[in-house]
């Protein structure tokens, strides 16, 4: 029995030290234009090449979160939530590196399964995680720690299920017209803004019984390449705080609720999303911190906010969760180049300011 525990552990310390030898390697970025222009022709030979660079590249980057999630500090490493990401990311790192070289293309088809089914593993380590924070959000003197590691922690997620979904999405025997895999090499913005729109609109009725109506401005005939998953999840988050603030402050009005205007304009270097509001605004005092993972302007935030358990998804997502809303919003926005700004009018309302890069040629932001 000793001699079996014995040989556990020093399995466990050989895995952990592996862990760490990928963890030091260095991570490689990709640009949406790579992305678009490889995958435009995803013949058998690409897909293998990808294949063989997920190979290669997520343990490096699996690694790095795992082992920054084994020393966090106040705890959080040690708490319950945390521990089960954790898992999943060694579990998920095992598998990688212990799948052979992939030579041929039955290599690549299950190597591709694989990673769908990683996956699927981590599709709620979001919310898994919100519950770890917010178990000792009294705990911390200094929430910009914990910022810090969670804007690092979410980047390299999205980075990580943008290459996952972008490789197995190449796969498609029927993809869309005009789509590379989850690009659409020409989005209509003002069609995605209008669906993300009408979906917060639905789960404002769901949850308040009404929703202020959304107007758009912008022309519907203006495209650029871009990943509508994407664009759908910010735009939804602006738009549903700017329905639930309008809603609270005209809850017990006779007045109609102002309409929230979204304006999209298409610069040479950006395109620019307004959502704009008259929901009462944040105060001063707030604004520095709602970026921030320990914040939110609801006045009942009792439950956690979801991310879509898959991209492009929008199920299990409540009006008012922990805070996350914006500042998933902005790693989202900077993931491809751009950015997110919130400027408000306390006593009148708030505009939210979306920056998409329409240049495509900015690096993943590699944490």
């Amino acid at each position: 029995m000793e001699v079996n525990i014995e040989k556990t552990l020093l399995m466990c310390k050989s895995f952990m030290k592996e862990v760490k030898i990928w963890g030091c390697l260095k991570q490689t970025g990709v640009s949406l234009r790579y992305m678009m222009e490889f995958g435009s022709n995803p013949t058998q030979k690409n897909l293998l090449i990808s294949a063989q660079f997920l190979h290669k590249e997520l343990p490096i980057r699996i690694a790095r979160r795992a082992i920054e999630l084994h020393s966090l500090p106040h705890g959080l490493s040690h708490m319950p939530p945390v521990l089960k990401v954790r898992h999943w990311y060694l579990d998920s790192f095992r598998e990688i590196i212990s799948f052979p070289e992939i030579k041929n293309m039955n290599d690549e088809k299950e190597f591709t399964e694989l990673i769908k089914a990683i996956k699927v593993r981590h599709n709620n380590v979001v919310p898994t995680m919100a519950l770890g924070v917010q178990q000792l959000k009294n705990v911390f003197e200094d929430p910009d720690e914990i910022d810090e590691f969670l804007d690092r922690f979410y980047m390299s997620r999205i980075g990580i299920r943008m290459l996952i979904g972008q490789h197995v999405e190449l796969h498609n025997p029927n993809p869309p017209p005009n789509c590379v895999g989850y690009i659409h090499t020409n989005m209509p913005p003002v069609n995605v803004a209008r669906n993300a729109s009408e979906d917060a609109r639905s789960m404002c009725y769901r949850e308040y019984g009404s929703a202020a109506e959304v107007r758009i401005y912008g022309d519907p005939d203006f495209t650029f390449p871009y990943v509508p998953a994407h664009l759908h999840l910010m735009v939804f988050k602006l738009v549903k705080n700017s329905l639930r603030a309008v809603q609270e402050r005209f809850m017990d009005s006779d007045e109609v609720a102002p309409p929230i205007r979204i304006i999209i304009a298409d610069g040479i270097e950006d395109v620019t999303i307004k959502v704009s509001d008259e929901g009462g605004g944040i105060p001063r005092s707030g604004l520095p911190k709602i970026f921030t993972y320990l914040y939110s302007t609801a006045k009942n935030s009792s439950s956690v906010e979801h991310e879509p358990s898959d991209i492009g998804t929008m199920e299990n997502v409540t009006m008012a969760g922990y805070g996350y809303g914006l500042p998933i919003c902005r790693l989202y926005a900077r993931y491809f180049g751009g950015d997110l700004q919130v400027i408000s009018m306390e006593g009148y309302g708030t505009d939210a300011y979306l920056h998409l890069s329409r240049l495509g040629d900015s690096q993943e932001p590699l944490p």
